[in-house]
């Protein structure tokens, strides 16, 4: 494959469909799939997860339930799960969710930490009879590694030989391949990621219109006084309380997250808007947050204790320099002041106060990219940035992958230790 082939392969990847938080998507797209290879409707569900998928499955809340966690999400998945829809897999039709609630109260799931496995580690075993079936999800969410019935395999890879594929592969790259592509590719060729607005944009709208999570998009678009900043942050985060709230709103991700890919796409389309620039303009801007996010994030992993809206703002800052008419330099100085101020947000799992973190990471977007497009960018003396813009994300990414593990180990055990 060319580069520009893999690049475009990398967003086909990324940029993905979903309903609901992706982690308890993920589980229930992984118990749709055992529920179809079983034949039948289970009467046990036994899921073996990992830490981080806990993590972000236990405070979210469903589309249409009303409800948070994953035992509803299971639910629905066996109910109504059709795992050809990959990470839409719980845009149900509304009359499913009495039958999964009725389900849920009938029926036996257990749910067991999953130790000394991948950071996205999804197995589900499903019963009825004498039959069993067993699917596994590793690596990425819809990422189905292991299929069988019974005692017959029906299909497995070995995981840890693809990661290491995809990761080497898409790290030969630099920052600046992907600035290229998203300023000098023809128009024809990425065009298609105006298709995501009208999805992400409806989400906004059903944020500002009800009473989701901390309401944070709708308090700030109430305020008397708004200005463009406070205007695009107050849609972005207005989306998220969607989401995070329970609302049927479908997104599209950016490394197997719906905020993040929320976060790569408002704040551009919106700031593009406030600004009258071109649909060029804003294509090309939409394709560089999308890119600099996912090349960020090849570097910290797809789970990680770092929460991934520092690397989707890191994209949004990129993105927002180039809408200003910034170059390169002026990108990687943007990005440079980001990784100095938003490193060490953490992940303490998804849940509706996500929308708030959004806005402080936006917030920081635009201070970075103003400050980038003067030519003002932190000093490689300072904190973990260096001279050179790959080490200073290479940085970024050892933090998040390798120096943070016990963080996740002791997330979790505050979340499933607290006090009533």
């Amino acid at each position: 494959m060319s580069k520009e082939e893999i690049i475009e392969q990398l967003l086909k990847d990324n940029i993905i469909l979903s309903t609901g938080c992706t982690e308890p998507v993920a589980v229930a797209l992984c118990v749709a799939k055992a529920k179809e290879v079983l034949g039948q409707e289970p009467q046990r569900i036994e899921l073996h997860i990992s830490q981080n998928v806990i993590k972000n499955a236990m405070g979210v809340g469903i589309p249409g339930t009303g409800m948070i966690g994953l035992p509803i999400a299971i639910s629905l998945g066996v109910v109504c799960g059709d795992s050809s829809k990959g990470l839409d897999v719980l845009n149900c039709k509304k009359e499913c969710m009495p039958e999964a609630k009725t389900w849920l109260k009938n029926h036996k799931i257990d749910i067991f930490h999953a130790k000394d496995v991948d950071k996205l580690h999804i197995e589900c075993i499903a019963y009825a009879d004498d039959q069993t079936s067993k699917v596994i999800i590793a690596k990425t969410h819809q990422n189905i590694v292991h299929v069988q019935k019974n005692d017959e395999v029906l299909f497995s890879v070995e995981v840890e030989t693809e990661q290491q594929k995809d990761i080497d592969q898409n790290l030969t790259f630099t920052l600046e391949d992907m600035f290229d592509y998203a300023t000098k590719t023809p128009l024809t060729k990425i065009r298609w990621i105006l298709d995501t607005i009208p999805v992400i944009e409806a989400a906004s709208k059903e944020g500002l219109r009800g009473d989701y999570g901390l309401k944070i998009g709708k308090i700030l678009m109430s305020d008397e006084e708004t200005s463009v900043r406070k205007r695009v942050i107050a849609k972005t985060c207005a989306a998220s309380d969607a989401r995070m709230g329970g609302a049927t709103a479908p997104v599209y991700t950016n490394s197997g997250s719906g905020n993040q890919g929320i976060t790569c796409t408002l704040p551009i389309y919106e700031f593009s808007k406030e600004t009258n620039k071109t649909e060029e303009e804003l294509i090309r801007a939409l394709m560089l947050s999308h890119l600099t996010s996912t090349y960020v994030k090849q570097y910290i992993g797809r789970l990680s204790a770092l929460c991934g809206l520092v690397n989707a703002s890191i994209g949004v800052s990129a993105g927002l320099v180039l809408l200003q008419g910034g170059s390169y330099a002026q990108v990687c100085f943007s990005i440079k002041n980001m990784i100095n101020t938003l490193t060490g947000m953490i992940c303490d799992g998804a849940k509706p106060s996500c929308s708030l973190k959004m806005s402080v990471a936006l917030g920081s977007a635009f201070d970075s990219s103003t400050l980038a497009v003067r030519n003002i960018e932190v000093e490689p003396t300072d904190g973990i940035s260096e001279k050179s813009i790959e080490r200073s994300i290479q940085n970024i990414g050892k933090i998040g992958r390798y120096g943070m593990d016990s963080m996740d180990d002791l997330i979790l055990e505050i979340l499933t230790s607290k006090e009533d």
